[in-house]
C-alpha cells in the first residue's frame, strides 16, 4: 500500500526539496505596506566624536569584510527596487519629472513671507557660519543658514542644489532655497534664546543678532543672502545611524547597513560631493498621518557638498581619502613627505562660489566619505547599478535647471559647477553601467521579453549580443525545469503559471578595489534571471535577480 505513495514522493521530489514559496500574489511590492502606528519613541542625542571614533576605529554593524560571503541588499522587492517606505520613493528615475518640478524640489517653493517681519525665535553666536530660526507673518518656521564671508554664495548653494538632487533621487529632504532680506526686517521674540561660543544659552538681544550678521556676507545692495530651510513636519528624535535598527520603531526591521537605499546612497554622495555623509546630517521626525503615528527618515544639511565645507572650500582630500587611515599616513612617512597623492593634482577655478569641486580626477569606484560608513561600506555591484541609472537618468539640461536655483551671482560659478556635475555623472555611468549586463526596465508588451541596455543607451559599451534560456518555475518549491530550444526573448509556449529567463553576455571586467580604503566589490554582473508570471492572456515581469 504504501510502494505507490512513495513512487509519487519520489517522482515529486525535485520539486519539493527546492525550498519555499517565492512570489506571492502581490509581488512585486511597488510600496511597502502602511507603517505600524509608533506609540513611544525617545528623542535621542548624538556625539559626532563618537560616531567617528566608533566608525574609524571599532567599524559597527555587520560588514561584508567580517563575513565569508557579502549579505545581499535588504527591504528590497522581488524586482530588487527599495519599495516606496518612510526611507525612500522611487522619483525621477522610475516617474519622470519635469525641469519645474525639478527645481521646485520637495515643496511648493514658498520663501518666508515678505509681508511683515521676521521673529527670530532661536539662535547660534558660535561657529564659523552662525544661523538662527525665524518664523514668518504666516506662522510657518524657518531655518536661516549663511555663508561665510570669505565664500559668498559656496554653501547657500551647494545646500540648495544638493538638497533638490536629493529629492529627485528618492529622498526625504527638508524644503530649501535661496532667500535675500534686508536686517531690519528681523524681530527678536521675547523669549528667545541664544546659544554663546560658551555653549550657555541665555536671553538673545540685539547685540547677538548684529553679531551673527556681521558673519555673514552681504550682497552690493546691503541685503543678506542665506538658505531658508523649511522645518520638517512632526517631533525631531534625533539622527539615524547607518547600522542597526531603531528599538523604538516596529517598522525599523531592515539592519541599515544592508537597506538599498542607504548603500547606494554612496553613489549619489559621491556625484554630488557629499563626503559630509554621516548620521549627524540625518534626522528622524516623528509624524502623524491618517491616525497613525510612525517615524520617517531624513537627510538634512547639505552645506557640505559641491567642493563646500560651509565654512570655506573642502579640501582637496574630501571624497579621496578617510580623515584618517593607516596606509596614507604610512606612505607619507616613509616618503619623508616627498610623495604626492593623485588628487594633490586636481585643479580647481578661482572662483570662490565653487570651492573645491572638479571631474576630471574624481574616482567614482573608490570615493570616500570622511570617515567609515557602514552602509556604503558594504555596497555591492547591485547596489550600485540600482544608483548608478538613477544619476544616468539625469540630462544636462536637468542638471542645469537644478544648478540654476543656487542663483550664482557669477554664470562662471553656475557652469563650472554643472558642468562637474555632467562630468562625474558620465563617469559614475561607466563605472557601474560599463561593464557586465547593464539591462533594466524589463517588460512583456505582448509575448516577448523586452528591456533597455543602459550600458549601450549611455554610450559606455558597445553593441552586443544577448544569449538566452528559458525554464518552467515551480513557485511554490522554487523547482526549475528547463525547456529544450527555447532561446530567444519569445516567451515559449507553456502551460507553467511562471516562466524564468536566463539572459548571459561574455562582457566580462573585474573592478580593482583600492585597498584599504573603498568598499568591496565584486565581479559585475554576468547573468540576469528574470521571472514572469502568467495574468490572463499576457505575462508580467515579476522578478528581477542579476548574477556575478
Amino acid at each position: 500500500m504504501l510502494r505507490p505513495v512513495c513512487v509519487c514522493l519520489i517522482s515529486l521530489w525535485p520539486w519539493l526539496a527546492a525550498g519555499p514559496v517565492k512570489f506571492y500574489p502581490d509581488d512585486p511590492l511597488a510600496a511597502a505596506p502602511p507603517p505600524l502606528s509608533v506609540k513611544l519613541a525617545a528623542a535621542r542625542k548624538f556625539n559626532e566624536y563618537y560616531d567617528f571614533f566608533s566608525n574609524t576605529f571599532a567599524r559597527p554593524g555587520e560588514l561584508h569584510y567580517k563575513k565569508r560571503a557579502p549579505v545581499p541588499a535588504q527591504g528590497v522587492n522581488t524586482l530588487g527596487e527599495a519599495p516606496d517606505s518612510e526611507w525612500y520613493t522611487g522619483r525621477h528615475y522610475f516617474r519622470r519629472m519635469s525641469l519645474g518640478e525639478l527645481a521646485r524640489g520637495p515643496g511648493p517653493g514658498e520663501p518666508p513671507s515678505l509681508e511683515g517681519p521676521w521673529t527670530v525665535v532661536a539662535a547660534k553666536n558660535e561657529g564659523v557660519t552662525p544661523g538662527f530660526t525665524i518664523v514668518d507673518s504666516r506662522g510657518r518656521r524657518y531655518i536661516i543658514k549663511f555663508d561665510p564671508r570669505s565664500n559668498p554664495e559656496l554653501a547657500t548653494a551647494a545646500d540648495v542644489i544638493s538638497s533638490k538632487f536629493f529629492y529627485a533621487l528618492g529622498y526625504n529632504v527638508p524644503e530649501n532655497q535661496i532667500v535675500r532680506f534686508e536686517p531690519s526686517r528681523l524681530r527678536i521674540g521675547e523669549k528667545t534664546l541664544v546659544t554663546d561660543s560658551s555653549g550657555q544659552k541665555r536671553r538673545m538681544t540685539s547685540k547677538d543678532l548684529a553679531e551673527i550678521l556681521l558673519k555673514a556676507p552681504r550682497e552690493k545692495s546691503g541685503s543678506c543672502r542665506a538658505v531658508a530651510s523649511l522645518y520638517l513636519a512632526g517631533r525631531p528624535l534625533g539622527p539615524f545611524r547607518y547600522f542597526g535598527t531603531r528599538p523604538d520603531d516596529p517598522n525599523d526591521t531592515v539592519p541599515h547597513e544592508h537597506r538599498r537605499e542607504l548603500r547606494g546612497l554612496r553613489v549619489f554622495c559621491s556625484w554630488l560631493g557629499h563626503d559630509d555623509s554621516r548620521s549627524i546630517n540625518t534626522l528622524d521626525m516623528l509624524v502623524e498621518q491618517n491616525g497613525r503615528q510612525y517615524i520617517k527618515h531624513h537627510l538634512i544639511d547639505f552645506g557640505s557638498t559641491l567642493g563646500s565645507a560651509s565654512y570655506g572650500p573642502n579640501s582637496p582630500r574630501s571624497g579621496n581619502e578617510y580623515v584618517f587611515s593607516w596606509r596614507p599616513l604610512a606612505r607619507e612617512f616613509f616618503s619623508f613627505g616627498f610623495h604626492l597623492p593623485r588628487w594633490a593634482r586636481a585643479r580647481f577655478p578661482e572662483l570662490p562660489a565653487v570651492g573645491r569641486f572638479e571631474h576630471e580626477l574624481f574616482d567614482a569606484e573608490n570615493w570616500l566619505p570622511e570617515y567609515p560608513n557602514p552602509a556604503f561600506s558594504n555596497q555591492l555591484p547591485e547596489d550600485a547599478f540600482w544608483a548608478a541609472r538613477q544619476v544616468m537618468a539625469f540630462t544636462d539640461e536637468e542638471i542645469r535647471a537644478i544648478v540654476k536655483t543656487g542663483e550664482y551671482g557669477d554664470p562662471r560659478a553656475e557652469e563650472w559647477i554643472a558642468r562637474a556635475l555632467i562630468g562625474r555623472r558620465d563617469k559614475i555611468g561607466r563605472a557601474f553601467l560599463g561593464r557586465g549586463l547593464a539591462l533594466d526596465r524589463f517588460a512583456v508588451p505582448g509575448r516577448e521579453l523586452v528591456f533597455e541596455n543602459l550600458g549601450v543607451q549611455h554610450g559606455f559599451q558597445e553593441p552586443k549580443g544577448t544569449e538566452f534560456s528559458w525554464a518552467e518555475f515551480h513557485n511554490p518549491t522554487g523547482a526549475v525545469k528547463p525547456l529544450a530550444g527555447a532561446r530567444g526573448p519569445r516567451i515559449p509556449e507553456s502551460s507553467s503559471e511562471y516562466l524564468v529567463a536566463t539572459i548571459r553576455s561574455s562582457t566580462t571586467r573585474e573592478a580593482t578595489p583600492r585597498p584599504g580604503g573603498a568598499p568591496g566589490r565584486a565581479e559585475a554582473p554576468q547573468s540576469i534571471e528574470v521571472y514572469v508570471r502568467r495574468e490572463g492572456a499576457g505575462f508580467k515581469v515579476v522578478g528581477v535577480e542579476r548574477k556575478s
